[in-house]
């Protein structure tokens, strides 16, 4: 990881500094683990392995405080939780024929 990295949370979009990404490290915001793949710059699901380090060892839980070497924080990965709405009329659209 880089000395100077800084993040954001990936659960609550909370910003981080390198300090706080330390293998049991937790956001002072929501209390969720910090150094997890999805707080990762490498994380991209639909790879294998959710992961564009090809040699990174598979990690089951992406929500988990983990040991992965490759770990780097990464500011675009909170997505703010989608609204009821905007759920709703996906689910309509899907079914309308």
């Amino acid at each position: 990881m880089t000395p100077n990295a800084e993040g954001i949370c990936w659960a609550c979009g909370e910003k981080l500094s390198a300090s706080q990404y330390q293998r049991e490290g937790e956001c002072p915001s929501c209390r969720k683990q910090t150094h997890v793949c999805r707080n990762c710059r490498f994380y991209e699901p639909g790879r294998p392995n959710d992961c564009q380090e090809p040699i990174a060892e598979p990690v089951r839980d992406k929500d988990r405080a983990n040991f992965c070497d490759y770990f780097e924080p990464s500011s675009n990965t909170y997505e703010p939780a989608a609204d009821a709405d905007r759920l709703r009329a996906a689910a309509e659209d899907l079914f309308d024929l």
